[in-house]
């Protein structure tokens, strides 16, 4: 155990004991080395309220808010401070947000219980009682998740089950955990075992959906979707899911009526507003989506999600009262963890408009490292699984598979790098009579990644594709035909435009021999520039950080080259400069390339009505524009680590 460990350690002992001096002893001791030690900055505070130091206790404790803001158990101790000092409502509001950030803090449930009256304090007694009575290995699952001690959460989760094999509520928190560490097959299969035991557990049947949709199952979550509604057509939840899995499923005329009835008995929920807003904007209506977003954040001023959705439209100029506001939030130390990445993207966009670019790439650096902090990804493994792919997919096994998989011609797969204009060329082709556009479809990646194995640590991926054998292959390719049908309008081509497939164009080629593939390559430094100002809603972790997004991009072009080489003329590169440059020409190579008849519509494809659902829905909305080019200029004092990533790829 290190020194730091042991002192936090002896810290806890001593509060434990009600030794305060001793421990806050222990816990100075740590802040004299590390002043924003987490732990002991909040065993600082606590044995400051127990002496009776309070102002030292609300120090340790704005210092404690302003390292992790959504610390439940901060909030909590701030609560106990302020009832100490006899300040109610101040206390209120803190253990709120305590039970908000971490619902298994007992404490805070049952202090409302007390500090409140009426069905508030009973509701907040329920809470507390609830939690009590939870078996122990539970009650610590849930407390560490809320936490973000994933694995410490799955490890008590594993242990209760070993003994509890039929315990919804323990099956439901591993699915909790399965879906933070993206183990989304897993978390669907616990939650639908959970069903079967309690069938009458509403938020396992909310957390069903949740994974569902992660998953891209779009059409079983609509059917469970219905179900919950069905049981209560009013309860505003139950409506508010089920529009949200109809839009999903392209039925917006049914979303908005489902939107409307929430709004009807919660006129200012902002959560609903901003889902209305950000089906507005998918289907064009982007005026009516600005006046969503706006009443959200009216509703709420640090809904954060509302806020970065108009910056994410791209054609919003924020009024200087609105970045002020923005300001105002961040300085504070109360803002939610995405609350905050949202704004600070927000106002990169909102400084980058008014050409503070200084101010710009401050805000979008903040916003990237906050993201960048929360996610595990890795460069170097990612280069490592590319790499994989160029050893593993060769000229024999090409040939051994030659003329097996399933001969479907209907699949046009646009791929490549976010933000590489992939949008535009889906928007042009399916403007096209014979070509449905759909969306960005999770199969390949599916696939992929039920063929890695079970194994923790040991992919099967992409070495088991020398083992499969030609009916296998053919399966694959039929299912992924079948799957993807309910995306599609009835014409006999139509796009997946996951730009991660470039990852497995060799598995594609073995199950879909016939399926077209077009690579949307946009300039490195406007690439990758656009992807680093660019919040994903999720996935595409490589973009949090200018040197991870350059080696990213650099990976991805030698991979490229690898398919051009074992599969020769398979792949057609459309660069986006070119589209820029000759959009006929480039027009009717895509089309030349698809078998199809060169049509008008494609042209003017900016006309065409269809949902969009991108982050580029209101760019391919206008004609060709040169607006995004060269944008990363003015920022370039600042991209020195991007342009070393890339190298040679400059």
């Amino acid at each position: 155990m290190s020194e730091r460990d042991q002192q936090i350690a002896d810290a806890q002992k001593a509060l434990q004991a009600g030794d305060f001096a001793a421990g806050l002893a222990q816990a100075e001791a740590v802040l004299a080395e590390a002043p924003d030690d987490a732990d002991a900055l909040y065993m600082a505070a606590v044995a400051h309220r127990y002496l009776g130091h309070h102002e030292k206790a609300q120090e340790a404790l704005a210092k404690l808010h302003a390292a992790m803001p959504e610390y439940g158990r901060a909030w909590q101790e701030a609560g106990h401070l302020a009832r100490a000092q006899g300040r109610p409502s101040e206390a209120i509001e803190a253990y709120t947000r305590a039970t908000r950030f971490n619902p298994a803090l007992e404490a805070s449930w049952r202090a409302l219980s007390e500090l409140q009256g009426g069905a508030e304090a009973a509701a907040a007694k329920a809470q507390a009682d609830r939690i009590k009575a939870l078996p122990p290995e539970l009650f610590a699952a849930t407390n560490h998740l809320a936490e973000g001690r994933l694995l410490k959460a799955e490890e008590f989760c594993r242990h209760y089950l070993r003994s509890h094999s039929k315990s919804a509520e323990g099956m439901r928190l591993l699915a909790q955990i399965g879906i933070k560490l993206g183990i989304l097959d897993d978390a669907e299969f616990l939650l639908e075992s959970a069903r079967i035991f309690e069938p009458d557990n509403v938020q396992i049947h909310l957390d069903y959906i949740d994974a569902l949709r992660r998953r891209q199952k779009f059409a079983r979550a609509l059917e469970e979707a219905e179900a919950l509604y069905l049981t209560q057509p009013d309860n505003p939840l139950f409506q508010s899911h089920l529009a949200i899995e109809s839009m999903q499923t392209g039925d917006y005329d049914r979303a908005f009526q489902l939107f409307d009835a929430v709004l009807g008995k919660l006129p200012a929920d902002p959560a609903t507003l901003t889902s209305r807003g950000h089906a507005l904007k998918t289907t064009g209506r982007t005026d009516e989506a600005v006046e969503s977003y706006r009443a959200a954040f009216a509703a709420k001023p640090d809904h954060g999600d509302a806020w970065y959705a108009l910056a994410n439209l791209k054609t919003y100029t924020f009024t200087d009262e609105e970045m002020a506001a923005m300001e105002a939030h961040l300085a504070g130390d109360t803002l939610a963890f995405m609350d905050r990445v949202h704004m600070t993207f927000a106002l990169g966009k909102a400084h980058e408009d008014r050409k503070d670019y200084q101010a710009s790439f401050r805000y979008y650096e903040q916003g990237n490292a906050l993201k960048r902090a929360q996610t595990r990804y890795s460069a170097d493994q990612m280069s490592e699984e590319l790499a994989k792919q160029r050893e593993t997919c060769t000229p024999e096994l090409f040939a051994m598979h030659e003329g097996n998989g399933d001969p479907s011609p209907d699949p046009i797969f646009i791929l490549g790098l976010p933000r590489a204009g992939s949008t535009l060329l889906e928007q042009i082709l399916a403007s096209h009579s014979q070509v449905d556009g759909t969306m960005e479809l999770p199969d390949i990646l599916a696939l992929a990644h039920r063929l890695r194995g079970r194994k923790a640590g040991q992919s099967r991926y992409p070495e088991v594709l020398h083992d499969l054998k030609p009916e296998q292959l053919a399966a694959f390719g039929k299912q992924f035909i079948e799957n993807t049908r309910i995306h599609r309008q009835g014409a006999p081509f139509f796009i997946d435009k996951m730009p991660n497939n470039f990852r497995h164009i060799g598995l594609i080629h073995l199950i879909l021999p016939n399926a077209k593939i077009i690579d949307a390559r946009r300039a490195a430094m406007d690439c990758c520039f656009s992807g680093f100002k660019q919040l994903f809603a999720e996935g595409q972790e490589f973009t949090y950080g200018l040197t991870e997004v350059g080696r990213y991009y650099s990976d991805y072009v030698d991979l490229m080259d690898h398919w051009d080489k074992v599969l020769p003329g398979r792949v057609l590169r459309v660069q986006h400069e070119d589209v820029l440059d000759d959009p006929e020409g480039q027009i009717r190579r895509m089309l030349d390339y698809c078998g199809l008849e060169f049509e008008e519509a494609c042209l003017n494809f900016h006309q065409t009505d269809r949902a969009v659902k991108t982050a580029s829905s209101e760019q391919v909305r206008q004609p060709i524009n040169r607006k995004g080019q060269g944008a990363w200029v003015p920022f370039d004092p600042w991209l020195d680590d991007l342009r070393e990533a890339l190298g040679d790829k400059l």
